[in-house]
């Protein structure tokens, strides 16, 4: 398998291939890796890692109050994740290459990346000024019935689209083309579901595309049936995630 090391950016959340991922970047240590991007040819990719958290802090603890996006203190690049970042993080992620990175007059950047190829970490080196890691190319396997697979789970998500809409009082456009290749749906699905870190954890690990689409269509079945009898859904997320900036 293909190896690389790469810039490692942890969040709170998990990056699919194919989606787009937008920051906020204030930390200093995540500033040190854009401006290092930046030092990359615009004719050549500015790629990334990112990996979803087990245990830690995407935003390093401060004192009292929210993280300050303007203070820069002197911190480990593996601050937030223990002695160990290796074991705080997730072991399957997703490099980004980042199409946009654009620093604004304080500092801080803008940065548009969208999700390329699944990783596997290897190690975690936090000697310099921001993470990096040793990465190992995990292969997308469609296997087997991935074609018919992908067809049921596209007509469970329509269904599942329409109750989530009605549950959150949102009006649903219908006139959005979803795609056929049953790779592309499975993380398009994966990315639009309403689920938590460690089921799209899951998702995004999962051994091939066939699998990952039986788990989704589960999933999909299970949650269009508890929607149809909920009024409302709760935002289960505000009690389960940090606040975070980025």
């Amino acid at each position: 398998m293909t190896t690389a090391r790469l810039p490692l950016f942890p969040l709170n959340s998990v990056l699919f291939p194919g989606l787009v991922l937008p920051l906020n970047v204030f930390e200093e240590r995540y500033r040190a890796m854009m401006r290092e991007l930046l030092k990359t040819p615009e004719d050549e990719p500015r790629r990334f890692a990112v990996v979803a958290i087990r245990d830690g802090y995407e935003v390093a603890p401060s004192s009292l109050g929210m993280p300050d996006p303007t203070a820069q203190p002197e911190r480990s690049p593996a601050e937030g994740f223990g002695p160990d970042p290796l074991k705080a993080l997730h072991a399957v992620g997703c490099v980004a290459d980042a199409a946009t990175i654009r620093e604004r007059p304080d500092g801080s950047f803008e940065v548009l990346a969208t999700g390329t190829t699944r990783v596997r970490l290897l190690s975690v080196d936090a000697s310099g000024p921001f993470l990096t890691a040793e990465l190992e190319e995990l292969a997308e396997d469609p296997g087997d019935e991935a074609g018919a697979l992908a067809e049921g789970v596209l007509r469970s998500f329509r269904q599942y689209q329409k109750r989530l809409a009605g549950a959150r009082e949102r009006s649903l456009s219908t006139g959005a083309e979803l795609p056929d290749d049953p790779g592309v749906v499975s993380y398009l699905v994966a990315a639009a579901m309403v689920h938590d870190t460690p089921t799209k954890q899951r998702l995004l690990q999962a051994p091939d595309t066939a699998s990952r689409l039986r788990d989704e269509l589960k999933l999909l079945r299970a949650e269009t049936a508890i929607i149809r009898t909920l009024p409302s859904l709760p935002a289960f997320e505000l009690t389960r995630t940090p606040t975070s900036l980025n």
